[in-house]
């Protein structure tokens, strides 16, 4: 019985240490004890995280960081102007994989995949969700896929988009969780109104910007059959005009219409979420940790004011038993290819992508959703995503049909605002789809004409 109990407060001991708790015995962290790495974070739950186990970063390593955290409105001008300027200002950044396509195109991003040969023991690559780690993965040629090639940075976290409804609206309404796309515009419209002056059915983002393309919209356009882009004699061809497309954009056009947010133009993801959260939407198709935000009871109290009413179902799909497809974000840490200091850099990328950081950072502060699948796995992340109903289920339901559907390309973010403009005009305006959406594959096909394959 001595002994038993000794090994439990071994144990005990070990798991309160956290993620000090790496394996030391065959790496050798002070290597580059006395350097200073320049970090640049995104103001996010998963910065926040980081920012906490930072000190503990530095007394393991002696690596000195200095860091800065920024509004995402204001982060990718600084990043740009600090990546383009080649000075090596910064070492490690975090992105998302569509701002590495640029990135990489300019030659400002380390090809990790040398790096993840001197990993530490215990690190376990494989453990990372892959999915997040092949979005990552890009070979530079426009419109290759995701998947091959560099390993352009690591996941922090991810999102995958799904429907978070108020389970309060529903019942008071007698009315079902929508399955298909015909029941989701009916649901929307039945609730407008629903608590009160103001409040409506479906929070989208509309903002015109690429936001509003990558989260609902295109994992609809997915599910429709629509592709943006196909390759023919070496070029880029817009897509956006193929039936599937118009018929998509209708539907869509139609659902905000009838049941969305009245001043939906405006809205990104903060004002999508924050409508869930204070009773003005019944439903929210958003990436499925924006509900998390709102439905958090915490020891300070409710996150908002309907903070335990809200639930998750996966995206309505044509008919019941079609496959889910959801597209893909990937909050990601990339390593300036004009860096000084990589070495140094790579201990700090594989600590706070480690197991013990990544327990940490989900299950004892709030970095959704984790990268690591020994995270999904744990007891202790289970218990606490109890309180958000359907959550796991479906992550687990979509998760199989998640990917970048977007085809990787230099003018990504010029095309995907061209696009939000298109949507936006349609919706405001009732303009015609067919039309509008030939309009905008001329547009694109205009902004994408210079890039010939045959270079690559």
């Amino acid at each position: 019985m001595k002994k038993f109990l000794a090994v439990l407060l071994a144990v005990a001991m070990v798991a309160s240490l956290g993620i000090s708790a790496f394996a030391d015995d065959e790496y050798d962290w002070k290597a580059y004890e006395g350097e200073t790495i320049q970090v640049a974070l995104v103001q996010h739950t998963t910065s926040s995280a980081i920012e906490s186990k930072i000190a503990e970063f530095t007394e393991k390593t002696g690596i000195n960081v200095e860091y800065s955290i920024t509004p995402e409105a204001n982060y990718f001008d600084k990043v740009s102007a600090a990546l383009s300027s080649k000075t090596g200002s910064i070492d490690l950044f975090m992105s998302g994989a569509y701002q590495l396509w640029d990135y990489s195109a300019a030659g400002y991003v380390e090809d990790l995949t040398p790096y993840l040969e001197k990993t530490f023991p215990g690190y376990d690559f494989e453990d990372l969700v892959q999915s997040a780690v092949n979005a990552l993965k890009w070979d530079g040629v426009p419109g290759h896929a995701v998947g091959e090639g560099a390993q352009l940075g690591l996941p922090l976290c991810f999102e995958i988009y799904s429907l978070a409804y108020n389970k309060r609206a529903f019942e008071e309404k007698g009315l079902e969780v929508p399955k298909t796309y015909d029941e989701l515009v009916a649901v929307s419209e039945a609730l407008k109104g629903w608590n009160g002056d103001g409040s409506y059915g479906l929070a989208v983002r509309g903002a015109r910007d690429w936001g509003t393309i990558h989260p609902g919209y295109m994992s609809f356009f997915t599910a429709f059959g629509a592709k943006d882009f196909a390759i023919e004699d070496n070029k880029l061809v817009s897509k956006l005009d193929s039936p599937e497309a118009i018929a998509m954009t209708e539907w869509f056009v139609d659902l905000v219409q009838r049941g969305g947010a009245p001043s939906w133009a405006n809205y990104t993801w903060y004002e999508a979420g924050a409508d869930l959260g204070a009773g003005k939407a019944a439903m929210l198709i958003d990436a499925d940790n924006n509900g998390i935000t709102q439905n958090w009871i915490k020891e300070d109290g409710p996150a908002s004011a309907e903070a335990g009413n809200i639930a998750w179902a996966p995206l309505p799909v044509a008919k019941e038993g079609d496959t889910v497809y959801s597209n893909y974000w990937t909050w990601s840490m990339g390593m300036n290819a004009n860096s000084d200091a990589k070495d140094a850099a790579w201990l700090f990328l594989q600590y706070f992508t480690s197991k013990e950081f990544c327990t940490y950072g989900s299950i004892e502060n709030y970095n959704m959703d984790p990268i690591r699948t020994s995270v999904w796995e744990d007891p202790a992340f289970l218990a606490k995503m109890e309180q958000h109903e359907g959550y796991i289920d479906t992550f687990n339901a979509t998760i199989d049909g998640t990917s970048i559907y977007f085809t990787p390309q230099p003018e990504f973010f010029v095309t995907t605002t061209e696009w939000a403009a298109t949507l936006q005009d349609l919706v405001l305006d009732d303009g015609d789809v067919a039309e509008a959406m030939t309009a905008l594959a001329a547009t694109v096909n205009e902004a994408v004409d210079y890039i010939d394959l045959a270079d690559y």
